[in-house]
């Protein structure tokens, strides 16, 4: 069977997983409440197909999207359901191997976030815990603090070492971490967002409008629903032109839920040039969803009439929902530069201007070494 076909059924499979009950559900709730009737047609036959090699394919898959507690704590119970044993207790396993690892990092994330506060740094765990109850593979920060503050601290209490720092890294005023111990990176933004460092506009607010959240026995700052939205399109539209399923379920869950001012968005992102951005990942993720469970998210018009396209311009190639750099990804490149522009903000102008050089760059570098590390 060809490989290609192979990674759409399993994107198909997890989709399906994730996505035909309501996001606002707990997982395990979710999981022990369906029954196989309760997901879209075919997934009883994608599951009951499964070898223990497929089910190690879907395992990567879930592992590179974020989602391997969520969706196989679903599937280990309709394997059970089938009579599959074997791959019910293979899925256990891997979960609890997850589980294992992200309560490693959560212990080393707790500490981390301590140190820095008690040493006068606050920092704000950005993107990382969103996929609670996964976990991103590198352990993400945001502070207004001295990054020079931030690397003494690091480098006295934890032993961290600075990994080398790419051009991309040094424009978004950015440091990654090598701690030992702890597998994940530590990466540490500090007073700009954006893959050129160009948003301060929405990082003004954005230490002020944190919260407290509960994970486990640890605490950890997070940012406010409507942050994190514009953090995840800052990543997916206009840096990585790819979307995980991650970032389908995180943000579906919480428009579900209600917890986001989509007027209060609405400002935030027209000020940071990236409105049309926002409501175009917003409507991809509502497209997606309402192709597995029948209907959307709640969506206000200003969302779904500011979008530029939906999930037709949305293919899924190399583990991912990727998005088309040509024309789509360079429109909203363009409307972001324009709006800094036109609000005087030469700095970040300036540094937005580099990224199609660096992004060039790049892609030379990946074809004639391998790996774009050293610039991207």
């Amino acid at each position: 069977m060809e490989h290609v076909r192979d990674s759409s059924k399993n994107l198909t499979l997890l989709s399906g997983l994730l996505l035909s009950t309501p996001t606002t559900a707990d997982p395990a709730t979710r999981a022990r409440a369906t029954s196989i009737d309760s997901y879209p047609g075919g997934t009883g036959d994608l599951i009951s197909g499964l070898s223990l090699k497929e089910l190690e394919d879907l395992k990567a898959l879930a592992m590179t999207n974020h989602v391997i507690m969520r969706a196989f704590a679903p599937l280990q119970d309709l394997l059970e359901a089938q009579g599959r044993s074997e791959g019910a207790q293979w899925t256990a396993d891997a979960i609890r191997q997850e589980s294992a690892r992200i309560d490693h990092a959560l212990g080393f994330l707790a500490r981390i976030g301590s140190t820095l506060e008690e040493g006068g740094c606050p920092v704000t765990v950005i993107k990382s815990l969103d996929h609670w109850p996964d976990l991103g593979s590198d352990l993400d920060l945001y502070t207004d603090a001295d990054p020079a503050r931030i690397v003494d601290i690091m480098r006295v209490h934890f032993k961290a070492e600075l990994a080398d720092r790419s051009w991309g890294d040094r424009l978004a005023n950015k440091w990654n971490f090598v701690v030992p111990g702890l597998p994940e990176l530590i990466e540490v933004h500090a007073g700009r967002l954006g893959q050129t460092g160009e948003q301060t506009a929405v990082t003004r607010s954005l230490s002020s409008r944190t919260r407290m959240a509960q994970i486990r026995t640890h605490l950890f700052r997070v940012p406010a629903p409507e942050d994190r939205i514009v953090i995840s399109t800052l990543q997916r539209m206009y840096r990585h032109f790819y979307i995980r399923l991650c970032d389908i379920v995180d943000n579906a869950r919480l428009l579900d839920l209600r917890f986001v001012d989509l007027d209060y968005l609405h400002s935030l992102g027209s000020a940071a040039g990236l409105w049309e951005g926002i409501a175009t990942y917003l409507t991809i993720i509502s497209e997606y969803v309402e192709a597995y469970r029948g209907t959307g998210v709640p969506l206000t018009s200003l969302v779904t009439g500011s979008a530029k396209f939906g999930t037709d311009q949305v293919r899924f190639r190399r583990n991912f929902l990727r998005v088309s750099i040509l024309p789509h990804s360079l429109n909203l490149y363009v409307s972001e530069l324009m709006t800094l522009l036109l609000k005087g903000e030469l700095r970040n102008s300036l540094r937005l201007s580099l990224l199609p050089g660096l992004a060039t760059a790049a892609a030379l570098e990946l074809k004639f070494t391998g790996s774009d590390k050293g610039i991207w």
